[in-house]
């Protein structure tokens, strides 16, 4: 039987076909298709079950990653919305948070409202903090606020009432009035999407689940037919945000939870292989076709948040901790009113693309400059299924940023790749270095389309000595959904000091959420043996405005004490100090389910080639200022064994991505087919 992952990219969608008898595994790309995601899926699957002589009746699993919901919140193509709310709290939308990032910045602006004032509904209703009703729900007031969202032609309704998460009865009838008024009409609650307190953060995420769910459901129905279609026996399965897997039936109610889909599966895959290869401690980066995605995994584990904010939304589910940036192979170059150079964040994207794929770009591109420099192979890429045109990336160049400069074509394209570089390095220490971590116990884990493009320049200055390189990197997310077990998160506010008092209270708060856990865990059909319960508090010290997650491994009678040695730990790692004897308020209480998928073992690398073997060419590569052009030799990576060491400068090509080795770098083919890349750092011309 076979397994498939899928990560559906800005640029690309990529595919990971693994045989779970031998643990062999194929990789392929096709072009992603933006205006229907799923026709790339089926084109990519159809290929690879073709390609293989597999038949569709064979494949047990397939997980994938997609970029649907994140793309209607960034482009604002969600559903027309309608909001019913607490009196007295239709403008928590629009007066959000007084924290302004880019306070002295003018030309920033606060994205528009989710929901139109005049769709934002207050009806009479009170709960108090504790979740008593104080005023009973006015259900003449919400049966009116349906009544006009029908005449309104809304796609979708949200609902959030103050303290919903103490007690969600005023939402659960409000929800089953609505329906009966609009019964094919979307509707998202709070107590549901988001039962934890701060009501902005709960409204925000809760309006963009409605926003967002008409249309992912749209699209997940078209994958379903696409995949029923082919023969593939089973559902598909999702990577949301905290990277695990969703059946269908769970996307369709919380897709807000998919808003980094894609990439929280590269991270999970990271760390798997890292923990495998006795790599724990690693920043991830992740370069792809329009962004850069970068984030740290310490101790073999990766880092998660609860709370980040997407196309300036806050979004208020656990996710892996990534630092997104506009940085990819299709991000434009561009110059600005003083004539400046500036790389991204807009980006080519997959139509057209990057003026060298030939598909009618007309912007220089990141992409554009590699194939000048001939880091990129200037005829072909994709194993020579995609023709390049050198030409036409020379000429954007040299027309768009050379001659307006006055540069010569190389320092223009060099520029570019220098801007970039330093826009990715920035992220990278946004995620290490900024939150205490030294840069120099971390490995760099170099993947996506052009993550080996950019590597071992962005660790040099950054400091990281040594660079891992997968195989195939450019699919590694769809790689990483192989390595990615079924998961949900629970949550509930408790807002209690920590005492032995209230100590029960959590407990059974705990055993409450264990039991919703198990629940799901039911309805997904996951074997007792193959479940895990993950337990954890955010906390803080009482006077303080935000919390820091604490792992717990149980929460008993008895644990209080260890809860308290924990949340010392954790808020000295976050913030670099404890305060012994200082009271501790318990905010939310989590319980992750996990229903461990069965992960089929990778074939060993091979080691029956030499170097000379893997040699197939060689060109002229610009290698910087400090060098020029050399001639470097090509090496085919598929004909690189165990033990082969390759002194730079060098180029090695795959199917997915190209690495590109500096004069100082060595790289070593480990025995899993890993690419151990060493940089001498400080090291002269």
């Amino acid at each position: 039987m076979y397994r498939i992952g899928i990560d559906v990219g800005g640029t690309f969608t990529d595919f990971t076909m693994i045989n779970e008898d031998n643990g062999k595994v194929e990789y392929h790309k096709v072009p992603s298709t933006p205006h229907d995601p799923s026709e790339a899926i089926e084109n990519g699957i159809s290929d690879l079950l073709r390609n293989h002589k597999v038949s569709a009746d064979q494949v047990s699993h397939i997980g994938h990653g997609t970029t649907v919901a994140t793309n209607l919140i960034i482009e604002r193509k969600g559903a027309s919305l309608g909001l019913i709310t607490t009196r007295g709290f239709r403008d928590v939308m629009e007066i959000g948070r007084q924290i302004r990032p880019s306070l002295c910045d003018y030309n920033v602006g606060k994205p528009p409202s989710l929901v139109k004032r005049m769709h934002r509904v207050e009806v009479g209703e009170r709960l108090d903090a504790q979740g008593m009703v104080v005023e009973s729900l006015d259900e003449e007031a919400v049966r009116q606020a349906a009544t006009m969202f029908a005449k309104e032609s809304l796609e979708a309704v949200a609902i959030c009432f103050l303290h919903s998460y103490r007690n969600p009865v005023h939402e659960q009838r409000a929800k089953a009035i609505v329906q009966e008024i609009l019964p094919s009409t979307y509707i998202s609650i709070s107590s549901e999407v988001l039962p934890e307190f701060r009501e902005y953060e709960r409204l925000s995420t809760t309006a963009l689940n409605a926003s967002v769910g008409p249309r992912m459901a749209r699209y997940l129905d078209r994958f379903l037919e696409r995949a029923s279609a082919m023969g593939v026996v089973g559902q598909p399965l999702t990577v949301h945000s905290n990277g695990g897997l969703m059946s269908p039936d769970a996307v369709r109610e919380f897709p807000v939870r998919t808003c980094l889909s894609g990439p929280a599966a590269g991270v999970v895959g990271a760390a798997a292989v890292g923990r495998h290869i006795g790599q724990p401690n690693l920043v991830t980066f992740d370069v792809g076709g329009t962004s850069t995605d970068v984030s740290l995994i310490s101790g073999g584990k990766p880092l998660f948040t609860s709370s980040r904010q997407v196309a300036g939304y806050p979004v208020k589910t656990p996710m892996v901790d990534i630092h997104v940036i506009g940085a990819g192979g299709g991000s434009i170059a561009w110059l600005d009113d003083a004539g400046s150079l500036k790389v991204g964040p807009h980006s080519a994207g997959a139509v057209p693309g990057p003026v060298g794929y030939a598909r009618g770009g007309t912007e220089p591109t990141i992409t554009d400059a590699e194939i000048v420099l001939q880091r990129l192979n200037p005829e072909v890429l994709l194993k020579g299924r995609m023709r390049v045109d050198a030409a036409a990336a020379r000429k954007v160049i040299e027309d768009k940023v050379a001659k307006p400069l006055g540069l010569s074509l190389e320092d223009a394209a060099e520029g570019i790749l220098r801007i970039a570089n330093a826009n990715m390095s920035r992220a990278i220490r946004a995620v290490s270095t900024e939150k205490g971590h030294n840069l120099a116990e971390f490995a760099l884990y170099a993947y996506g389309g052009a993550g080996g493009l950019h590597a071992m320049d962005v660790a040099e200055e950054c400091g990281i000595s040594t660079v891992v390189v997968p195989r195939e990197p450019g699919t590694m997310c769809a790689r990483g959904i192989l390595l990615t077990d079924i998961s949900f998160d629970f949550v509930r506010s408790a807002i209690t000091t920590a005492s032995a008092q209230n100590w029960k209270g959590i407990v059974e708060l705990f055993n409450q959420l264990k039991g919703n856990a198990t629940k799901w865990l039911d309805q997904e059909h996951v074997n007792t043996e193959m479940r895990q319960l993950v337990c954890a508090i955010d906390a803080r010290y009482n006077g303080q405005n935000f919390e820091v997650l604490v792992p717990m491994d149980t929460v008993g009678p008895d644990d209080l004490g260890s809860f308290e040695a924990a949340f010392h730990v954790a808020h000295e790692r976050e913030y670099g100090y404890q305060v012994e004897g200082r009271a501790i308020q318990i905010i939310n209480c989590r319980v992750q389910a996990v229903g461990r998928v069965l992960k089929a073992p990778l074939a060993a690398a091979r080691a029956d080639t030499t170097l000379a073997d893997a040699k197939v060419g060689q060109r002229q590569v610009y290698a910087g200022k400090a060098y020029g052009w050399c001639e470097t030799p090509i090496f085919d990576r598929d004909l690189l064994s165990v033990g082969i060491v390759v002194e730079g400068p060098a180029i090695i090509e795959e199917m997915s991505s190209t690495t590109v080795l500096g004069p100082n770098h060595e790289a070593l083919v480990d025995p899993h087919g890993n690419l151990i890349v060493t940089l001498h750092l400080g090291a002269q011309a």
